[in-house]
């Protein structure tokens, strides 16, 4: 996820046309190893988003695949600017997020057809820029399960969701949740905000109040700042692509996890067989394919009810076995 970025952008993007791709990135590109890999981040390393990629990479660094280096707190308005900055230093694969440059990084990635583009995006690949691959942050699959035990612990059937901005991305990952929380309370009532922020743990927090203060007992804590409130007053919650649980012991139930390492190794896998294309990423985040989990209980465990707990395992064996699947659901998510 990144910071500066205004949803109505959309619009003037580009089309999210999805493709089936056959062009390469040429074949000098693909004889390195370790290759020279940059990570391009709008936000610190450390928000939960970004620090799944840069662990992602920081690993296959220590396996002697790439060579690592990054840079953060990237405006998105210098984005292109960085990557071309790394291009003509040499690097040959480089990784980030493009949520809010889509059209100027998009351009620069079809000026440097050497060098291997792995970048998040709300839109799909394009025949026209075959260096270009794209992902997306699909941990539907363990927002469910989340959802779930969720729906066990609530009291009060009223769940507070906040997020930072109604995209795909975050859309898909709420909607989830919220149908694992009927599994187990169907007549539950959620109320849903956005702060217009990927990072502002007082305003995260501040609303969290105030959804706490109309009945909630339950937050979903898609921002930092929700966590710090759901403690503070007392009652529960749900992390979201990074395990809080050790910073909230007796705050937050689980998280749903996000394991960036399958995306990173098949692009990887991908360019040391010269097969590096314009594709779609998304699918390594998967629950099937590893890319998201559930977080162990921990300290709670023991104190989620058995049926729920049942009937999650019982999920996720499904999920990974493909008999059960998770609905992708973009659209923005409305209280009710």
């Amino acid at each position: 996820m990144i910071t500066g970025f205004h949803p109505t952008r959309r619009s003037v993007l580009l089309s999210g046309a999805a493709l089936t791709v056959t062009g390469l990135v040429p074949a000098r590109v693909l004889a390195a190893d370790p290759i020279k890999m940059a990570g391009i981040y709008t936000v610190p390393v450390e928000q939960q988003w970004v620090s799944r990629i840069h662990i992602a990479a920081e690993a296959a660094q220590a396996a002697g695949r790439v060579d690592y280096s990054f840079s953060e707190n990237v405006a998105n308005t210098d984005y292109p600017r960085v990557m071309r900055e790394y291009c003509e230093a040499g690097v040959k694969l480089i990784v980030g997020e493009i949520f809010g440059a889509e059209a100027e990084a998009r351009e620069v990635c079809a000026e440097y057809p050497d060098v291997a583009f792995l970048l998040g995006s709300s839109f799909k690949q394009d025949a026209a820029i075959p260096n270009l691959a794209v992902f997306d942050n699909y941990i539907q699959d363990a927002s469910y399960l989340t959802g779930i035990i969720a729906g066990a612990m609530t009291t009060s059937g009223n769940i507070g969701m906040v997020g930072g901005f109604p995209i795909p991305e975050v859309n898909r990952l709420m909607h989830a949740f919220m149908d694992g929380v009927r599994e187990t309370r169907p007549d539950a009532t959620f109320q849903v905000s956005f702060i217009g922020s990927w990072f502002d743990p007082p305003k995260a927090k501040e609303t969290a109040f105030a959804m706490i203060d109309a009945g909630a007992d339950v937050m979903y804590a898609e921002r930092f700042g929700v966590s710090d409130a759901a403690k503070e007053r007392g009652i529960l919650a749900i992390g979201n692509v990074i395990d809080t649980q050790p910073d909230y012991p007796e705050t937050v139930i689980t998280s749903a996890l996000w394991h960036f390492e399958p995306t990173l190794t098949a692009a990887l896998d991908a360019i040391a067989a010269g097969s590096f294309g314009a594709d779609d990423y998304g699918v390594w985040s998967f629950m099937a394919k590893g890319g998201c989990s559930m977080a162990a209980l921990g300290t709670f465990d023991g104190k989620v009810p058995a049926e729920a707990l049942a009937l999650a395992t019982q999920r996720e064996a499904e999920i990974r076995a493909g008999t059960f699947n998770v609905t992708i659901n973009d659209d923005e998510p409305k209280s009710l």
